[in-house]
């Protein structure tokens, strides 16, 4: 995230005099289950959750005492046990023997296999039938209730030792009910929950019920220049992954070369991470991943091929702990923005210009790659949706192209995953900075679509210099909650309605745009105060600490499902972070992010403000119930694929473009440490086996311009494009190869990808009419 458009903060500006409604029977305010809205305190008492009050500060259970034990058949067994007859006199002594050697057998064998085995399982069955709104556990006890678990054990609740697989350990702090769970002989369970209020993985999530209190790990598989400031200070010039890569690579001496990103990588974000995150009160991760994760072409300095043993170690990671994953495609060739968080900062290739159609074909081959390994059943539970690119400009790409890219891509992915609820992942797209109410209606019918949005006030001149400092009573944050509510509550709510499934895929507590390289490189803001103050949170009054704290618990209540943005920013070669509002990490350490993200529900209603009523029901079509998958024809027919034009560059038949001829690359399987029993199925990175159609290559004997810098290129002469115009579509399918030489672009066919299984082909290009998949 960077160099963010303005317009989506401006459109969504709402009177204040227009309500928000706000109740405690209102599902979209309520968190999941909305259990603790009827919490009481010791004393019986019904305990406001809008008070600041957490169970951090207040031991007081969450639920009434009758529903603090997962299953009450547990006490009735106490109650209900007949009383033993009384032994004769002159048998005392035998009776006492036989029940001393049992009570050995029980502490020896029977407990500790009843701890961390029956126990936590038997707790997920009760848990299903009670519903996911059981009580938390008490601190410092795990899940069954039990003192924290041993060393080696596979499960755990607050205060237990986790023992990670390089032998380092730390404390479970989770104060919220949560426990991890991880068996290495049987290292795809998702029996863990990472609160009381969010069912377990092996559970199904419930749109417009449970409630997403999610952060972005951001900067982390995409680097970006202010998550890590000093990785591009020792590279002065170094603007983008592009440009710091090239720097990186031409680095001989001690310590330089590519590298660095892998170490990057392996270091920036630890299982300790989730573990807090988790143990902060959230229940989603939105993962940032590169296309070249899986493979790069000639001419990209990008390390390719890298950073997915990771990624899928940091699912693995979630799974352990919960945790459900929004895996976000964040660059797309030839960008999709222009941003420098897209790969390369500039221009757009993506959908627009000479090679805007080519780029297209290449997405696509990545989005089913992914596809193809996430719709896997070892990450069904965990993969809740995939968001197919991020923040497509589509004031330059074209509201007609962009549509017509994502129903061929949701035709795409559904045809690998089947139609229907537990089929696959939820498929986000991006609302490319044109507000929520311009996607009403799009793709009606379609099987479990969502919209994503990022609101931001950061970039807005409007009021960024209003005072946040107003104390630390009532009226703290002085304009900036009131503005979050106004400006956002409203619409999200409308979306929820018109289009379906909406969500905040970033949003931040950024007030301007202080920070350092936030606006990139160049440091240029529009801020017009002092700067300086917001790039040291060491500072900080407590009045401001409050008013962020006040803007941050707004911001999550009117925007409703979210993820900040981001979870860490490192430190610059300073020492200090330096875009501290940007990090919600820094935000729980410092007091201005909320050690209960529950407490910010009913906070636009304590402002006056309200409006319309999202009353939590879905159409069924829309979380893949009845009617799920069958598009009304006017959706398909207004939005061919290919589209009839390309932005700046004219009819697809006419540009550029790849022919799906190429062996098809095939993502691997995580490498399980330690090994799991032979029985165990990590899955072959390809779960549709009819999809066996080749990947986008280029084709022999044609000229392409250079796919990132084609926007003003002379179009060659046609080569290939023939009859792409008609109505029918070639399976887009995953990437061409990459050869070792990265000096020239790609003009021929390339060889299979280093390392990467692939798949036979036809000959012959699959073509299937549109709609038909």
């Amino acid at each position: 995230m960077a160099e963010r458009p303005v317009s989506v903060a401006d459109s969504l500006v709402a009177p204040a005099s227009i309500p928000l409604h706000h109740n405690d029977h209102d599902p979209f305010f309520e968190p999941p289950r909305a259990s603790f809205l009827a919490a009481t305190d010791s004393s019986g008492s019904v305990r406001d959750i809008t008070a600041p009050s957490t169970p951090a500060q207040n031991n007081a259970p969450l639920l009434p005492a009758s529903h603090r034990f997962a299953n009450d058949s547990e006490v009735q067994l106490e109650k209900t046990t007949p009383d033993a007859e009384e032994p004769k006199p002159r048998r005392w002594r035998l009776y006492l023997g036989l029940l001393a050697l049992l009570v050995v057998v029980v502490l020896v064998v029977v407990l500790p296999v009843f701890f961390t085995v029956i126990k936590p399982k038997q707790n997920a069955v009760n848990e299903s039938s009670h519903g996911s709104s059981s009580a938390p556990t008490a601190h410092g006890s795990s899940p069954s209730g039990a003192p924290a678990v041993p060393s080696g054990a596979i499960t755990g609740g607050d205060g237990s030792t986790v023992t990670t697989v390089d032998g380092s350990t730390f404390v479970y702090n989770n104060q919220f009910g949560g426990y991890w769970w991880h068996d290495p002989n049987d290292p795809f369970n998702n029996n863990a929950r990472p609160n009381s209020w969010t069912p377990p993985l092996n559970q199904s999530w419930t749109w417009g019920q449970d409630r997403v209190f999610g952060v972005n790990l951001g900067g982390w598989f995409v680097l970006e220049p202010f998550i890590s400031p000093a990785l591009f200070q020792k590279y002065p010039g170094a603007s983008d992954e592009w440009t710091l890569s090239t720097a990186m690579a031409a680095d001989t001496s001690a310590g330089g070369g590519l590298q660095q990103l892998e170490d990057h990588y392996n270091t920036f974000i630890t299982e300790q991470d989730i573990a807090e995150i988790a143990g902060a009160g959230m229940n989603w991760v939105r993962i940032p991943i590169p296309f070249w994760a899986v493979d790069k072409w000639p001419g990209e300095p990008f390390l390719a091929q890298t950073s997915w043993k990771y990624i899928l170690r940091a699912i693995e990671w979630c799974r352990k702990y919960g945790v459900r994953v929004n895996i976000d495609l964040h660059t797309i060739p030839g960008s999709q923005n222009g941003y420098n968080h897209s790969g390369k900062g500039g221009e757009v290739d993506f959908l627009n210009g000479v090679m805007g159609f080519a780029n297209a074909q290449r997405a696509m081959d990545y989005i089913r790659i992914l596809s193809e390994f996430f719709a896997q059943p070892q990450y069904n539970e965990v993969i809740g949706m995939f968001g197919i690119m991020n923040e497509p400009l589509l004031d330059t790409i074209g509201r007609q192209q962009l549509s017509s890219f994502y129903l061929e891509t949701y035709q795409m992915i559904r045809g690998i995953t089947g139609i229907g609820a537990g089929k696959g992942f939820y498929i986000s797209f991006h609302d490319g900075f044109s507000g929520f109410g311009n996607w009403d209606g799009f793709l009606a019918g379609a099987d479990r679509i969502a919209l994503d949005t990022h609101p931001y006030m950061s970039f807005d001149t409007t009021i960024s210099t209003a005072p946040i400092d107003t104390g630390t009573g009532a009226g703290a944050g002085g304009p900036w909650p009131g503005q979050a509510c106004t400006r956002w509550a409203s619409a999200m709510n409308s979306s929820q309605t018109g289009f379906g499934i909406t969500t905040a895929g970033e949003y931040s507590n950024g007030i301007n745009d202080c920070g350092l390289f936030l606006r990139g490189i160049s440091g240029d803001h529009t801020y017009t105060g002092d700067c300086s103050v917001w790039q040291d949170s060491s500072n900080w009054s407590e009045g401001t600490k409050a008013g962020l704290l006040q803007f941050a618990l707004a911001s999550m209540d009117a925007l409703g499902d979210t993820f900040f943005w981001t979870w860490k920013i490192g430190n610059s070669t300073a020492g200090i972070v330096e875009s501290p509002l940007w990090s919600y990490q820094l935000g729980l350490q410092g007091g201005w992010m909320p050690t209960d993200p529950r407490t910010s529900v009913g906070t636009c209603a304590s402002l006056g403000v309200s409006g319309p009523i999202f009353d939590g029901q879905y159409e069924s079509w829309q979380t893949g119930g009845a009617g799920a998958g069958q598009l009304a024809a006017a959706a398909t027919d207004s939005f061919p694929w290919p589209p009839p034009s390309i932005s700046n560059a004219g009819a697809p038949s006419l540009l550029p473009s790849y022919t799906p001829t190429a062996p098809i690359p095939t993502l691997p399987p995580i490498s399980l440490t330690p090994t799991p029993k032979p029985t165990v199925n990590v899955g072959d990175g390809w779960f549709n086996a009819q999809d066996t159609a080749g990947a986008m290559t280029t084709i022999e004997g044609c000229t392409y311009p250079d796919a990132w810098g084609a926007l003003n290129a002379a179009i060659p002469p046609v080569c290939g494009g023939g009859d792409l115009g008609a109505q029918t579509a070639v399976l887009p399918l995953p990437l061409t190869t990459s050869t070792d030489d990265d000096s020239v672009p790609p003009v021929a066919t390339a060889p299979p990808v280093p390392g990467l299984p692939t798949r036979s082909i036809p000959v012959v290009p699959t073509v299937i009419p549109i709609g038909a998949r």
